[in-house]
């Protein structure tokens, strides 16, 4: 299809779980009760983790950054979800919809890898426990954490930039809860072989490969 007769759209409809208005209450009182829960858990870890120095450890160190992560992963779609859950109109600007499939790539890919980065250093705990405070010193908890969070960037930037960057010919209802990739590829008007490319390629670098090094290092125990 030639790039002169496609468009982009200013906004996207969410169609989200029901338009039965009492449905939507009870799933505004479950989801926020949920969120609040999430918020309030996570939010303790981090409190105990600064405040005790025995948990300044390399194992509560990637636990505070998880614990951050989850914090901020919730919060980049379930505020706007329980907003949608009392109104009658379920919009979302095209910017903010770029955002928040920017932020919930970015922290779901950085918890995957989070989680084997944590599952190293519980093999190092187990296998090598005499060394393990000179492996894991602190240089190397921050670097990891920082790879971690790169990854996690670095896939979303490209994952965002590709999948925005379809038009969409006038379609703007997305039959979801937010703005997420499949559902916005499912829109496109034009090839999204190179989208589908991209997603594999995410799927094995944030998902497959963290995953393989978590079921690795469990069978090593």
């Amino acid at each position: 299809m030639r790039r002169d007769n496609v468009s982009w759209v200013s906004e996207f409809v969410l169609m989200g779980l029901s338009d039965d208005a009492r449905t939507q209450a009870g799933l505004f009182v479950l989801f926020g009760a949920t969120y609040l829960l999430t918020l309030l858990g996570n939010g303790l870890i981090l409190l105990l983790i600064w405040l005790d120095t025995r948990l300044h450890l390399p194992m509560y160190f990637f636990l505070g950054h998880l614990a951050f992560v989850d914090i901020c992963y919730t919060s980049s779609g379930v505020p706007q979800m329980l907003t949608h859950f009392l109104l009658g109109k379920k919009t979302i600007s095209f910017a903010r919809c770029g955002t928040q499939l920017f932020f919930s790539l970015a922290l779901g890919g950085t918890e995957f890898v989070l989680l084997s980065a944590m599952a190293y250093d519980r093999y190092v705990a187990v296998c090598d426990p005499l060394r393990y405070m000179a492996v894991m010193s602190p240089r190397l908890c921050v670097a990891l954490a920082g790879v971690s969070w790169l990854v996690g960037l670095a896939n979303s930037s490209v994952e965002t930039a590709v999948t925005m960057h379809l038009p969409t010919c006038g379609h703007n209802v997305l039959n979801h809860v937010a703005c997420e990739t499949l559902a916005l590829v499912r829109l496109a008007c034009v090839d999204v072989t190179l989208n589908q490319v991209v997603i594999v390629v995410s799927s094995v670098v944030v998902l497959l490969l963290p995953c393989c090094l978590v079921c690795l290092s469990m069978s090593t125990l």
